[in-house]
């Protein structure tokens, strides 16, 4: 394999990973999970505004109530007193905090009718993001273990880009081998005939070995001579008769024949 359709096997097998990352289900599950959450937010920041606002409406209400009520009785007061101009003046005020109260009283049943509103769109919000969180944790395990099993099958089969690149660092491994090993046969055969010289070896070494050649094919030509004649044994290979063995007999292996 060339290195571009390698380099092009790389870029397609990282360019194929990314857009499974893309289009995986979990991540894709996850951010909307992520989004119903941030709104589930959103609104229960919203009813924390509103019953906030509700509560600083109810404490002016508590406040120009107090007031009503202590008008009403310095009008009393007033009036029990001989001064019907001052009760006069105490009901105007009491007459205009009242259609101030009753301002602060549309203003309050709004928010609560709108606190209530929120706080049913919150409870059901709450319950979708559970029922979706489930339901989310469910399917990515499920895409998961789908996930490990197609792994495992195109390991078992010898599919996938892990397995490929393991194959062909194999193959690559092979024919690396067989050309070293084709090439150190070659240099052997060579250096046997002398068409490659061993620098490392003494000067003349070729004349000896073949020298040493020669003298090795003539003792075993002197040996078959020396057995068709007597019929014994190949040499140095007979034992002492009565099968008795000296413990040094073999000291004498490749020493040439001990008595004529």
């Amino acid at each position: 394999m060339s290195n571009s359709s390698r380099m092009r096997d790389i870029f397609r097998s990282k360019t194929s990973r990314a857009l499974d990352r893309i289009e995986d289900p979990r991540e894709m599950l996850d951010d909307s999970y992520d989004q119903q959450v941030k709104l589930l937010q959103q609104v229960r920041q919203a009813l924390a505004e509103v019953a906030t606002a509700k509560k600083r409406i109810d404490l002016q209400g508590q406040e120009l109530g107090a007031r009503y009520q202590r008008l009403a009785a310095q009008a009393q007061e007033a009036l029990d007193g001989g001064r019907e101009d001052l009760a006069r003046a105490a009901l105007e005020r009491r007459a205009l905090i009242e259609r101030q109260v009753a301002n602060l009283q549309q203003q309050y049943l709004g928010m609560q009718r709108q606190t209530e509103q929120l706080q049913d769109r919150e409870r059901q919000l709450s319950e979708q993001v559970a029922a979706f969180r489930i339901e989310k944790e469910a399917i990515k395990a499920t895409y998961s273990a789908s996930e490990a099993q197609v792994r495992a099958n195109e390991a078992v089969a010898g599919l996938g880009t892990s397995m490929h690149d393991v194959g062909t660092s194999l193959e690559r491994a092979r024919d690396r081998v067989a050309q070293m090993q084709a090439r150190a046969q070659a240099t052997d055969e060579m250096l046997a005939s002398g068409a490659l010289k061993d620098l490392t070896a003494p000067a003349d070494a070729d004349i000896e070995r073949q020298l040493a050649a020669m003298q090795a094919k003539s003792d075993i030509d002197r040996q078959l001579e020396a057995m068709k004649g007597t019929g014994a044994s190949a040499a140095g290979g007979a034992g002492r008769p009565g099968g008795a063995e000296d413990a040094g007999e073999w000291l004498s292996i490749g020493q040439g024949p001990t008595g004529s």
